[in-house]
């Protein structure tokens, strides 16, 4: 098979399977684990596929920039806010992540909802400023653009201080095996570190992030309380994140 075939079949193994396995792949096409590594290898540089121990997984497509995430699937990240909104409750306290997501949520806090927000991102900060009757808390520390957040040891340290009732999350892949996933490894400590400080994490993730993945875990299965996406119901990588008991909320 040409090297233009392997990458074809590799390509198409992703898209219909949602993973590949390197030895199984190896063992099926007659080559060495070695050539479907570097297959992989090459895949990945070109950033088509992420990689992981023993083969790959889709890559996220959330790894934009912030401006450019804010086209993405806005419908979705809707909806997914407003299922998200649904679960705050009045006099409530909520630690709001950054992220494209998390500002939809903020726009659609109701005006006659009186809580406190606490977040890290100045943009959801600002989007809450014309809320009449929400109490807004900002970690400060140095901004990462790419998220628009505040991250590093400043803005740990404030974390430490804080308690609420709910955490909102954005990461940028949801996958049964990779775990919950973002880009970078200061943000995933700082997304660890937040959701530490409440009662109830749930996980924003509109449908394009179902099943893929980024380099960093943030949290493992069990420290999450529920994915709320906009994907279909039956969708296959929904159905196995059956077997982490991860609650999963339908945002219509």
């Amino acid at each position: 098979m040409l090297a233009a075939e392997r990458r074809d079949h590799l390509l198409g193994l992703l898209a219909r399977e949602g993973k590949i396995v390197a030895k199984d792949v190896a063992a099926h096409l007659g080559l060495s684990e070695d050539s479907v590594r570097r297959d992989l290898r090459e895949l990945a540089a070109e950033g088509l596929c992420h990689r992981v121990y023993g083969g790959a997984v889709p890559v996220s497509p959330a790894v934009a920039d912030y401006a450019s995430r804010q086209s993405v699937t806005p419908d979705g990240k809707r909806k997914v806010a407003a299922a998200a909104v649904a679960l705050v409750r009045p006099g409530g306290t909520l630690i709001l992540d950054g992220g494209t997501t998390a500002l939809a949520v903020a726009r659609q806090l109701p005006p006659t909802l009186t809580c406190t927000v606490i977040t890290h991102s100045p943009t959801v900060a600002v989007a809450l400023l014309e809320h009449p009757r929400a109490e807004v808390l900002l970690l400060g520390g140095r901004i990462f653009k790419h998220s628009a957040v505040a991250c590093g040891a400043v803005t740990m340290e404030a974390a430490q201080n804080v308690s609420a009732d709910l955490c909102f999350l954005g990461v940028t892949g949801v996958h049964p095996e990779a775990g919950l996933t973002t880009g970078d490894a200061e943000e995933a400590a700082m997304k660890r570190a937040l959701a530490a400080r409440a009662a109830d994490t749930y996980v924003l993730a509109s449908s394009e992030k179902i099943g893929t993945a980024s380099r960093f875990r943030v949290l493992p299965w069990h420290e999450v309380t529920g994915v709320i996406t906009d994907a279909a119901p039956d969708h296959a990588v929904l159905e196995r994140l059956a077997t982490h008991n991860v609650e999963i909320l339908a945002a219509a």
